[in-house]
């Protein structure tokens, strides 16, 4: 019986809550790189295995291409992903990819899970998240610090004036309930989420902005730039592309 472990570390409807989460106006200058914790993230030049699994699995779940996904799915078990962090890479794309696509993108990996048991594979299950569930105004306080570690700075912009709601509902629902679960670190987050807008034609604004987030979170030009490499291998030469431009395009404006 084989067991793996864990190895450590357009359309607009679908992307909405991807072009506001990130894509508004930000009031401050960029904080230095930040993990979850608020403590600087350690320099690595590669992504690990188990990192260079994530883009896959959420480029095909946001392109509904199940066939390719199953194969991502299966080769992030291999590699290292439990099942809790697979699961919720998933369940965190619903913010960028729409509910639809998590809950298909759910029942593939069961039938993953299911084949490999039959094959006498039993993955890692992992551990489920172990904070307390905030809500009311903890969970929105949360929320906004989170945002504004993430972002680099506190998120303002024309949208959020004229709809003060919907930045009301990212601070909850996405950087409150979404990141505040510690099952899923938040570069392997970031990752999911740019290997997701990649697929995407018509959102390279907001993925633009991703790459930014996945530096402050402590993802470096070299690891993104894997990401790229990791998609075209898989088969996606679009998404990669649009990956590739998205982080030339945020080194260029750094050295203005």
């Amino acid at each position: 019986m084989k067991v793996h472990g864990k190895n450590g570390g357009r359309g607009k409807l679908a992307s909405g809550l991807a072009v506001l989460a990130l894509g508004g106006a930000v009031s401050a200058t960029e904080a230095a790189p930040l993990t979850e914790a608020g403590k600087a993230a350690p320099a690595m030049d590669n992504l690990s295995k188990r990192q260079a699994a994530i883009p896959p699995i959420a480029a095909f779940m946001a392109a509904s291409d199940m066939p390719r996904l199953r194969t991502a799915l299966g080769a992030g078990l291999d590699a290292g992903l439990t099942v809790s962090e697979t699961k919720e890479i998933l369940v965190h794309l619903y913010a960028y990819a729409g509910f639809p696509r998590s809950l298909n993108a759910l029942n593939e990996l069961m039938q993953v899970l299911e084949a490999r048991r039959g094959r006498g594979i039993m993955d890692d299950q992992g551990r489920e998240p172990s904070k307390p569930t905030r809500t009311g105004e903890a969970l929105l306080a949360a929320g906004t610090a989170n945002q504004t570690r993430i972002s680099g700075a506190p998120v303002k912009g024309p949208v959020f004036e004229f709809a003060p709601v919907i930045n009301t509902f990212l601070q909850t629902h996405l950087f409150g309930d979404s990141f505040e679960r510690d099952n899923l670190d938040w570069q392997s987050r970031e990752l999911a989420t740019v290997g997701a807008l990649a697929a995407v034609p018509g959102l390279e604004s907001q993925l633009r902005s991703h790459i930014k987030a996945s530096m402050n979170v402590g993802l470096n030009p070299a690891q993104l730039r894997q990401v790229a490499e990791v998609l075209a291998a898989r088969g996606d030469a679009d998404a990669a592309r649009r990956a590739r431009e998205a982080l030339d395009a945020h080194l260029a404006a750094g050295t203005r």
